[in-house]
């Protein structure tokens, strides 16, 4: 009985698994066929060619290294100072007796549930006020500012979780609050810092609402508004959109692979927690 269990379970799971991945796996089939096969046959048809030169297209013709390179301008200090400015707010709001703090967090929180499209005006207009608007940098604030409160409520959870035993031996060997939360806390939530590198990597690259928001030249726009410019430039072209699609993937599942270890260990921790 425990074993019929257990194969309905795998047989289960397989089939949601696939049903996840069938999609990809249908562009990326897609990316690698050329106009006149899918012209003649339509998109949901078994392919009957196989090129190249869809990546080429999508790379050269619709400029995406740029659009690459914009991206990761904007993801990785965004990543950066949102972890560094959460990081030192939940380690002072964890470890210390600051006043009001639960309500600086509840306050943290309940910015990250306003629906971001009530604010589309606000932020546009105050980016434009301040000289920013179509600018890296105002789309870096963007992601930082509306980051900060998540990140620094889900590692305010696990810096508090810490034996305090741990902070009272740094304190007695002499360490100050700067040199336990560099050489002790920092390390000690590691996974959860990798987690949400990852997911907020993931967030900040594939996003497109700050983006068509506060960027208009489009040699300054990401991939993704780049990748919804490709749609207008090639109509009919789903071949290369497609490609253009599986090449602004590589980069976030770069990522994903390379901090897998530690985003699963950070994700378990949260669930024993």
């Amino acid at each position: 009985m425990n074993r019929l269990k257990t194969s309905g379970y795998h047989v289960a799971m397989g089939l949601i698994s696939f049903l996840w991945v069938a999609p990809i796996l249908w562009v990326i089939v897609i990316s690698f066929r050329s106009f006149d096969d899918v012209a003649a046959n339509g998109l949901g048809s078994l392919p009957h060619s196989f090129t190249f030169s869809t990546y080429k297209s999508a790379w050269e013709d619709a400029d995406e290294f740029r659009a690459l390179m914009n991206s990761l301008a904007v993801t990785i200090p965004a990543v950066i100072l949102s972890l560094g400015l959460a990081s030192t707010a939940a380690y002072g709001l964890a470890r210390y007796s600051i006043p009001f703090r639960r309500t600086v967090l509840l306050l943290m929180l309940m910015g990250n549930l306003l629906p971001p499209q009530i604010l589309l005006i606000p932020i546009s207009r105050f980016v434009e006020l301040t000289g920013y608007y179509d600018t890296l940098y105002a789309l870096i604030a963007v992601h930082v500012g509306f980051g900060l409160g998540f990140y620094t409520f889900v590692l305010h959870g696990f810096m508090r979780d810490l034996p305090k035993e741990i902070q009272e031996a740094a304190t007695i060997d002499g360490a100050g609050p700067g040199k336990i939360y560099a050489a002790v806390i920092l390390p000690l939530t590691r996974p959860a810092m990798a987690a949400l590198g990852a997911l907020s990597f993931t967030w900040i690259f594939n996003d497109l609402l700050w983006s068509i928001t506060v960027i208009r030249s489009g040699e300054k726009m990401p991939v993704t508004p780049a990748l919804l410019g490709l749609q207008g430039l090639f109509v009919s072209s789903w071949n290369v959109i497609a490609a253009g699609t599986v090449i602004a993937a590589v980069p976030t599942l770069a990522v994903f692979l390379k901090f897998q270890k530690h985003f699963v260990s950070g994700l378990a921790i949260g669930a024993v927690k």
